[in-house]
């Protein structure tokens, strides 16, 4: 297979599961409907982005297809592995943020980005309750261990490390939620892994792009294995204004991280993204409180002290 050939099947594999998931997330919500906006990216490529909003279930939902190419700033050139100035990324992002403050929010994506010769894959997913409930956490990683252990025994403790380290709000000192997997660069070799302190030395699989093709597909289709169940367990689970405090005043967090520290983010950015899809991952409603910190002894603490523990949940 040549490369342009993988470029384009990743891209057909990702526009078919945005459309899977969102005929899922639709049946799940029971009520809620995506709109859908195609779009045009002036200076290459384009995609399709859809959102669902003020659903029975999901306040906000939104799964973004995307495949652009063009020209990279030199900003972006400098941090990127491969050689030149053009560039093709194609992948999918999505993030669903659920009414009921018992039900966690869950973020997901996976892509391939091509620069010259160098082409790679990258991804994830990420858990973030507001309420931990230690059988939701098991069932989330477990899923994506299983998803892992199929392609390489080291992939689970390693991606989830680098998760770990990765969706941290460095100025808090909070992780974000209690975390999934995190990858980047898988078929570009080791050298484009150099000083991925988090990822531990990269497994010879890795080298290989139909290997990893594979793996990022079969990450792809465990997205709703891990997250739907949950839904169902606690979407009828009763709330009130606590509740609904303590999820928008988390969702802060969520904010912060987003706009400091996310690499989609900065990407999109720094490539003339389109900026409604790029922000599609912000909660519809959110506040911050000057230095507010939960009761000791609360359920909110409790479920703070249990995000920031960094469990292995999977054991």
């Amino acid at each position: 297979m040549t490369t342009t050939a993988l470029e384009d099947r990743a891209a057909q594999y990702f526009q078919d599961l945005q459309d899977r998931i969102t005929a899922a997330i639709e049946a799940a919500d029971g009520g809620g409907r995506f709109r859908e906006d195609s779009w045009t990216r002036p200076t290459g490529g384009g995609g399709r982005t859809r959102a669902l909003a003020d659903g029975k279930v999901f306040e906000k939902a939104g799964v973004a297809f995307s495949d652009v190419h063009g020209t990279l700033r030199p900003e972006m050139a400098h941090a990127l592995p491969g050689e030149g100035e053009r560039f093709r990324a194609t992948g999918i992002s999505l993030i669903f943020h659920p009414r009921n403050p018992r039900v966690p929010t869950v973020h997901a994506n996976v892509r391939h980005i091509q620069r010259g010769d160098a082409g790679w894959f990258g991804g994830g997913t990420d858990l973030t309750p507001y309420y931990v409930v230690p059988e939701d956490a098991v069932h989330f990683h477990r899923t994506l261990r299983a998803c892992c252990a199929r392609h390489d025994d080291s992939f689970y403790p390693r991606f989830k490390r680098w998760c770990d380290d990765y969706f941290f709000l460095a100025h808090r000192n909070e992780p974000r939620g209690v975390g999934g997997i995190f990858f980047d660069y898988l078929g570009a070799g080791a050298e484009a892994m150099a000083g991925q302190a988090a990822a531990g030395t990269p497994s010879p699989r890795e080298t290989d792009p139909e290997a990893m093709f594979a793996f990022v597909r079969d990450v792809g289709d465990a997205i709703l294995p891990a997250y739907l169940p949950i839904v169902e367990r606690r979407q009828g689970e009763p709330w009130g204004d606590r509740e609904r405090r303590w999820q928008t005043l988390r969702r802060g967090r969520y904010v912060e991280f987003n706009l400091l520290y996310d690499r989609g983010t900065v990407f999109g950015l720094r490539t003339d993204g389109r900026v409604e899809s790029i922000l599609m991952s912000l909660p519809p409603e959110v506040r911050w409180e000057y230095g507010f910190a939960p009761e000791p002894g609360t359920p909110e603490a409790e479920s703070l002290a249990a995000i920031c523990a960094k469990r292995d949940w999977a054991v």
